[in-house]
C-alpha cells in the first residue's frame, strides 16, 4: 500500500466528514422550519415571508449532499477494493478451518449483517441503478487492459455486493446476438450523473483528469478538462488521451452526464 493511495483514501474520508457534518447542520436547519412552520403555519401567508422559499432550497441543499456522499463512498470502496490484497487461496482455507464453532455462532447471530445508515442507503442506491446506463470497467480475455465502456443494469445482488450488466451495443466484431452479460463487484461499476438533473453531476475544474464518454462511441477513456463550465447543464471541453490530430489533440464536447470522476489507480 503506497502513501499516495493511503493520503488519496484519507482526503476522501475528511471529504465524508465533511459531507456529513454539513447534512447535520443542514437537517438542524430544516427541522426549526418545520416546528416553525407546525407551531405557527398562517406566517406563511404574510407578505415578504420566505419560508417555504427557503425550505426548498434546504432540502436541495440535503439533497446535493446526499448525493456526493454516494459518489465519495463509491469512491473510497473503489480504491479499497484495488488496495486490499486477496491473499493465497490456501492460506484463506487454513485459517477457517478448525474455526467451526465461530462460524455457527457466525451464522446464528442475527446482529452480524447490521450494516451502517450510510452503507445501507448506498446499497439502496445501487439496488436502484436496474434498467440504467453505467459505466462498467471490464477486464477482456483476450487483453492485457482494463476496459470501460456503457452497460445496462440488469441486477444487483445485495449478498454478493455484485452486479450483473448487459453490453447493449458490442463491437464491430460481434453480432448483435453476441451481446454478453457480465458480473460484476461494485467498485467495478460508476454510475453517471442523471441526464435530467444537473445538480448530480460532479463540477470538475480546468485541468482535471476525468473518465468520459468519447464522442459517437459507447467506450469511456481518460480525458483532461479543459474549461470551466458556465452552467450546470453545458457540456465539458475535453481533450482525450492519445486523441492526436496533426501533432495536438483536439477539443472534443461531451455532456456532462457522460463525464465520471477518474477512478484511482486506472490503466487503460
Amino acid at each position: 500500500m503506497s502513501s499516495p493511495d493511503v493520503a488519496g483514501m484519507l482526503d476522501q474520508s475528511k471529504e465524508l466528514d465533511r459531507l456529513r457534518k454539513d447534512q447535520e447542520e443542514i437537517l438542524i436547519e430544516i427541522n426549526k422550519l418545520h416546528k416553525k412552520l407546525q407551531s405557527t403555519p398562517e406566517v406563511v401567508e404574510k407578505p415578504g415571508d420566505n419560508s417555504l422559499s427557503r425550505l426548498k432550497m434546504l432540502y436541495i441543499q440535503a439533497k446535493e449532499l446526499s448525493e456526493s456522499e454516494v459518489a465519495v463512498s463509491t469512491q473510497l470502496l473503489v480504491q479499497l477494493d484495488a488496495l486490499i490484497p486477496s491473499g493465497p487461496p490456501g492460506q484463506q482455507r487454513r485459517r477457517m478451518e478448525g474455526n467451526e464453532q465461530k462460524k455457527k455462532r457466525l451464522k446464528a447471530d442475527p446482529d452480524v449483517p447490521r450494516l451502517s445508515p450510510s452503507l445501507r442507503n448506498h446499497l439502496e442506491h445501487l439496488a436502484s441503478l436496474k434498467g440504467e446506463q453505467v459505466a462498467a470497467r471490464v477486464t477482456q480475455e483476450d487483453a492485457d487492459k482494463d476496459e470501460w465502456f456503457i452497460v445496462k443494469v440488469i441486477h444487483f445482488d445485495r449478498e454478493t455486493r455484485e452486479f450483473e450488466v448487459l453490453d447493449e451495443e458490442p463491437g464491430d466484431d460481434e453480432e448483435p446476438a453476441g451481446q454478453r452479460k457480465y458480473k460484476l463487484p461494485m467498485s467495478h461499476i460508476i454510475p453517471f450523473p442523471k441526464r435530467n438533473d444537473p445538480s448530480t453531476a460532479q463540477d470538475f475544474p480546468p485541468g482535471k483528469h476525468v473518465l468520459a464518454v468519447y464522442p459517437g462511441t459507447t467506450a469511456l477513456y481518460k480525458a483532461t478538462v479543459v474549461n470551466t463550465r458556465k452552467r450546470k447543464t453545458d457540456d465539458y471541453v475535453l481533450e482525450f488521451d492519445d486523441d492526436e490530430e496533426d501533432g495536438s489533440l483536439p477539443q472534443r464536447h461531451v455532456p456532462f452526464h457522460k463525464v465520471v470522476t477518474l477512478p484511482e489507480g486506472h490503466r487503460q
